[in-house]
């Protein structure tokens, strides 16, 4: 009686235990540059499942697939461009103007005008690319 009651809670435990099976499959360079050209914002996995059952794909199984590589440029841009503290080196100069330190004509008033305001276009212009809300905004 006793090794009936083992062998049932070894048999639960075996069945509980089972993970889902993986599937491997091998494509060639083209098909896979197709899938990722099809796949659009799901991961590989989520863009398959849903080719082979339909899109209804459940909440859990749904992940968020690595940024594309230009979204990775995008944020290396956004990223440079706030190191190079332009928008900073900008300040500094019109600072300088102000104090009289440095002469500031039309032409030069103009100019730095504009060099801020491409500065501010550059930012708005990553941070919409990149999806993001702009805090200074």
């Amino acid at each position: 009686m006793r090794g009936d009651f083992r062998l049932a809670a070894q048999a639960t435990r075996r069945e509980r235990a089972a993970p889902s099976s993986p599937f491997s499959i091998r494509f060639t360079e083209d098909e896979r540059k197709q899938l990722d050209e099809c796949r659009g914002s799901r991961s590989l996995g989520a863009y398959i499942r849903g080719r082979l059952f339909g899109d209804e794909i459940p909440k859990h199984r749904v992940k968020t697939r690595k940024p594309s590589h230009d979204h990775k440029v995008l944020a290396q841009l956004l990223s440079q461009l706030m190191r190079s503290n332009l928008a900073n080196n900008l300040n500094q100069i019109a600072k300088a103007a102000h104090m009289g330190a440095l002469p500031l004509d039309d032409d030069l008033q103009a100019e730095l005008r504009l060099a801020c305001s491409e500065v501010s276009s550059m930012r708005s212009t990553l941070i919409k690319a990149l999806g993001l809300s702009d805090p200074a905004r």
